[in-house]
């Protein structure tokens, strides 16, 4: 079976009864992830049947906001502040710290339920009884039953604080779609693209689901904001970041692990070599724009955070970082992380073992790519 854009939007559209997918910015995307589908990912029975569900979904999203957005026109007057946004490389303990950030209740955050489905519009009181958030646990809980070895790599929480990478799915832009598949053309493509649109209706994205369901500040979080962030800022002047920090060579390697698994799921082609390779070249990439935005613009929007920090004292590093930022850390903030930090400790949900040799890389060979950026921070936890 082959995958189709013009089949997979037709299906959305009988699925909604809805025919507006708004700018058609996003269609190249979908045409792109679609050839890497047909052309490179090697996909089994499972992975067509689970990655056909991702782009539906995500094609029926994006409609469902557009017809939400035209129906209610104020959506568009909605103020997104902010936002504070987490990034750094995968594997850096971004998960940990966006989700004990996100415990703070001057935060408005990204739940893993509304990410999946945006629409209707959450509303403030029936936001924890909102069905969809039992259909997202039941998912989560499904992939955990088939693929056990998932729940010590990755902490999801239905209710939790998730990357907002669904939603820059949603123009299919997104390093999402490589993480779960291999798709090394799509990717390259993905890197010399413009992101301004995608972020544009990520910024939508963001007013439908505030609109009802506030507060305005918004706390993000992905590592792939790293590669344009020069469009993220066009489209939210007023965001500051936390940077977390770790080694390189203990990234890759637990990221070539955790896209290694995952990609199982849906492929049965393995190459370990050229999967650290790629990784390498890509989030090294990743790195210099980062670095290279960040001696643009300066210091002031960023803050940095070390993993070894974070670990040992995760709620003294998060108010750290508030006063870095200029944010109030109060006693209800404090005891709301500290309960998060509490009922949430390293190594609670499994052990997560991995080998950077298994990959063809070494320690030696990561540290001489990121040489300038091991140089410029503290990254050696």
């Amino acid at each position: 079976m082959s995958f189709s854009a013009d089949e997979l939007e037709a299906g959305a559209r009988a699925a909604t009864g809805l025919s507006d997918f708004g700018s058609p910015y996003y269609r190249e995307g979908l045409e792109r992830t679609v050839d890497g589908l047909n052309t490179e990912a090697e996909l089994n029975d499972l992975g067509r049947v689970m990655q056909h569900a991702t782009i539906s979904n995500a094609l029926i999203q994006r409609l469902r906001i557009i017809d939400t957005v035209k129906q209610n026109p104020e959506i568009a007057d909605e103020v997104v502040d902010g936002p504070i946004v987490v990034l750094g490389l995968p594997r850096t303990g971004t998960t940990a710290l966006g989700q004990l950030v996100s415990a703070d209740p001057q935060f408005r955050f990204l739940r893993t339920w509304e990410s999946q489905a945006p629409t209707p519009p959450p509303e403030a009181a029936t936001q924890r009884t909102d069905p969809r958030i039992a259909q997202a646990a039941e998912g989560i809980g499904m992939i955990e039953q088939m693929f056990p070895d998932f729940k010590a790599i990755i902490n999801s929480e239905a209710e939790a604080a998730t990357e907002c990478q669904d939603l820059m799915g949603m123009s299919f832009r997104t390093f999402h779609f490589d993480g779960v598949v291999r798709v090394p053309g799509y990717v390259e493509w993905l890197l010399d693209c413009d992101m301004r649109e995608t972020y544009a209706f990520h910024k939508q994205a963001l007013k439908l689901l505030q609109w009802h369901c506030k507060p305005n500040l918004w706390l993000l979080r992905t590592p792939v904001h790293m590669f344009a962030l020069d469009a993220f800022v066009e489209t939210y002047p007023g965001a500051k970041f936390l940077w977390s920090h770790r080694d390189p060579a203990k990234v890759l390697g637990s990221v070539c692990s955790l896209i290694a698994y995952v990609r199982s799921w849906s492929s049965d082609y393995k190459n370990n070599a050229e999967l650290g390779a790629e990784q390498l070249a890509w989030w090294s990439e990743g790195i210099k724009r980062a670095m290279d935005f960040r001696t643009k613009f300066g210091d002031d929007r960023f803050v940095d955070v070390s993993f070894a920090d974070l670990q040992s004292d995760p709620v003294g590093t998060v108010a750290n970082s508030y006063r870095e930022l200029g944010l109030e850390f109060s006693a209800e903030s404090r005891a709301r992380v500290q309960h998060w930090a509490d009922g949430h400790q390293p190594g609670q949900r499994g052990t997560h073992s991995y080998d950077l040799a298994d990959y063809g890389l070494t320690p030696d060979q990561v540290h001489e790519v990121f040489s300038d950026y091991l140089g410029a921070y503290d990254a050696s936890a």
